[in-house]
């Protein structure tokens, strides 16, 4: 079985991998420059009376978690990850559909965090010291609005409270993260390793932190942090989805592109034919790692054995 299994890397099939996705990493590039656009145009002002200042008027602080930092555990953590579970493997077809998942994972939420923070205009805990830096309130004799005289981007970044970017943002990336580790190192394999577990909860303790930190900061509301984190996790759910099988799947270690690949080099035959998850996986590592006795060796061959026994 081991001669029958082909080692995908970039640079034999990469390329022929990108042009059958062109229409996704344009799509990519689309989503991009809406981002960018959103990020440009200024959100909705909502009305804000005096007696609505009682719980705007938090000190203006700093952030914890800058925004710079924000892409690094969201994007850059998954990709290293994800770089080097195919430096192990050598298949591209992991490493492409997990790297575009991810981008996806994010972009979306990007936008539709950004979309809904300028469609609601809620005011940040801050707001007062936004728009009153001197802390000298002014209001409108007629509307009774607020009448700012503070920094107009400190004003406009004001009306961003709902949702939390920084929070969707980091449950969108690694929450993928965790799916994608827990596929690969089979936490659900009903085995009982605790150990796996605690990996795959770290990126999403990792992410809850990062919201916490924006309550901690004053920049945002609770309510604005549990939604961002539902939508970074929603959207991330649906991007992982799109490429693998569930975590607790048998076939979760791999895309579902390479379990075609497999198929159709056997001739789509019928299901007996096939080769078995065990057989495939098995040949898989042995083809990169070298896998040819000792202990998992046996214990791999043993099931193989048993799988082959059910089949006859």
């Amino acid at each position: 079985m081991a001669d029958q299994i082909v080692i995908h890397t970039v640079k034999s099939h990469g390329a022929k991998l990108a042009r059958l996705h062109m229409h996704d990493w344009l799509i990519l590039l689309l989503l991009v420059v809406i981002e960018a656009i959103l990020l440009i145009i200024e959100p909705f002002h909502r009305f804000i009376g005096e007696d609505m200042m009682t719980d705007m008027k938090y000190p203006l602080k700093g952030n914890t978690v800058p925004f710079w930092a924000v892409p690094l555990l969201a994007i850059m953590l998954p990709f290293v990850v994800i770089l080097l579970f195919y430096f192990r493997r050598r298949d591209v077809y992991d490493l492409h559909h997990a790297i575009l998942g991810l981008l996806f994972s994010v972009l979306l939420t990007a936008v539709i965090t950004d979309a809904i923070k300028d469609a609601v205009g809620r005011p940040r805990p801050d707001f007062f010291y936004r728009c009153f830096p001197d802390g000298n309130a002014t209001f409108n004799p007629i509307t009774k609005d607020v009448m700012c005289h503070g920094d107009k981007a400190v004003i406009k970044e004001g009306y961003k409270s709902f949702p939390s970017g920084h929070t969707s943002w980091s449950f969108a990336g690694l929450s993928y993260l965790a799916m994608y580790l827990s596929g690969k190192i089979r936490a659900f394999d009903r085995r009982g390793h605790v150990a796996k577990l605690c990996i795959v909860l770290f990126p999403y303790l990792l992410a809850a932190l990062v919201g916490v930190s924006r309550v901690d900061d004053y920049w945002h509301h609770w309510q604005d942090v549990f939604t961002g984190a539902l939508i970074g996790t929603v959207v991330s759910t649906f991007c992982y989805l799109q490429f693998f099988p569930m975590p607790y799947d048998v076939n979760g270690w791999a895309p579902h592109a390479y379990m075609q690949v497999i198929e159709e080099r056997n001739g789509n035959g019928s299901l007996n034919d096939r080769p078995s998850v065990t057989e495939v996986e098995t040949s898989y590592l042995r083809a990169n790692d070298g896998v040819e006795s000792g202990g998992y060796g046996n214990r791999v061959q043993a099931t193989m054995d048993v799988e082959t026994g059910r089949r006859h």
